[in-house]
């Protein structure tokens, strides 16, 4: 099936006017959770290479890519340019953005970390105030909800092959409705909802200032202004001490205040706000990395489980209402139970 896929899209790239690339160069550059996979291609001028995304119908549907990709690029934020299209088969010949992600230059040198995520904090800012979000959909209850669901079935089910009481659920219960009603009490802006070091691309070499590009923005909607914030300070993919990312966070809080930004005035209740919008996002996570895993084959996305696990450990201890989860937790990581829980 891939090598069908390949050569449609060989053939429909000789088929574009102008020729702006070299079929015959095509080389795998990247997959991801989805279904979508991209390939980089040599340009017939010889000026660097274009990015052709392969998104298979009818699993993925490259419209929401090209819509969004459009309000990016109208509020001035550097989303790749779109140079060919053919929605129906699904091809995308994009700007090349390079192949340096965030987590790449932070690997490679971690001392970037503080310029890098301040960096990250203006453009979120900036994206949030500019970019027109009236055209998306909200990030509605239903929706905020069902991702959660994904925890009870596939990582309570299929990774840990437990089942929770009615006591444990209507616990878990409770908890996913506090996250829902924290996240629709928040100020809606424009979300990307996949925020993180994986998706924010950097120019090589150590600059001044920092362009990133933006890329997997294809699922983005109206909704919580912490949701990018939890997305980045409490990615699954890297770990920075809580002083720092609290810093970080008070420092987009101060420049979303100035921006106009619909955030409280309150730095408190703006944190306890990021916490309920993480505990709602890692929760999603644990049951959609087990999904990867067991519907998808995706196994290397169990090595993340534990980073997220901490953070949810973290949030939940800090407010009474959701420390049962710690406790649901523990039963289902095979932790011994601590005496003294109270509830």
């Amino acid at each position: 099936m891939n090598a069908l896929r390949q050569e449609l899209i060989k053939e429909w790239l000789d088929q574009l006017p102008g020729q702006p690339c070299l079929s015959d160069t095509l080389q795998a550059a990247s997959s991801d959770a989805s279904f979508r996979r991209y390939f980089r291609v040599a340009r017939t001028d010889g000026a660097g290479h274009l990015i052709v995304m392969d998104a298979p119908p009818p699993q993925e549907d490259v419209r929401p890519f090209i819509r969004v990709d459009e309000l990016l690029r109208q509020a001035g934020i550097h989303a790749p340019e779109i140079l060919a299209a053919n929605p129906e088969q699904g091809f995308l010949l994009l700007e090349d953005l390079g192949n340096l992600t965030l987590l790449q230059a932070l690997e490679e040198d971690r001392s970037r970390g503080d310029a890098i995520y301040r960096q990250a904090m203006s453009l979120l800012v900036n994206m949030q105030a500019k970019v027109d979000a009236s055209s998306l959909p909200a990030y509605s209850a239903e929706k905020l909800r069902a991702e959660m669901d994904l925890f009870d079935e596939w990582f309570v089910k299929a990774h840990c092959k437990m089942e929770l009481t009615a006591q444990e659920q209507q616990w878990l219960d409770n908890i996913k409705a506090l996250c829902i009603e924290s996240a629709l009490s928040e100020g809606q802006v424009f979300v990307h909802r996949d925020y993180h070091s994986r998706n924010l691309m950097l120019p090589q070499g150590v600059q001044p200032q920092l362009d990133f590009g933006v890329i997997d923005f294809q699922d983005a909607v109206k909704g919580p202004i912490t949701y990018d914030l939890v997305s980045i300070l409490r990615d699954a993919y890297i770990e920075w001490p809580e002083d720092e990312t609290l810093d970080w966070a008070i420092r987009f809080w101060e420049q979303a205040r100035k921006q106009g930004l619909p955030v409280p005035e309150d730095a408190s209740v703006f944190y306890r706000q990021v916490d309920f919008m993480g505990l709602q996002r890692h929760i999603k996570i644990l049951g959609i990395f087990a999904r990867l895993n067991y519907r998808d084959g995706k196994a290397q996305y169990l090595n993340d489980l534990h980073q997220v696990l901490a953070y949810v450990r973290v949030a939940a201890g800090r407010y009474s209402a959701t420390k049962p989860l710690i406790y649901i937790l523990d039963k289902l990581e095979g932790r011994g139970i601590e005496v003294g829980y109270t509830f």
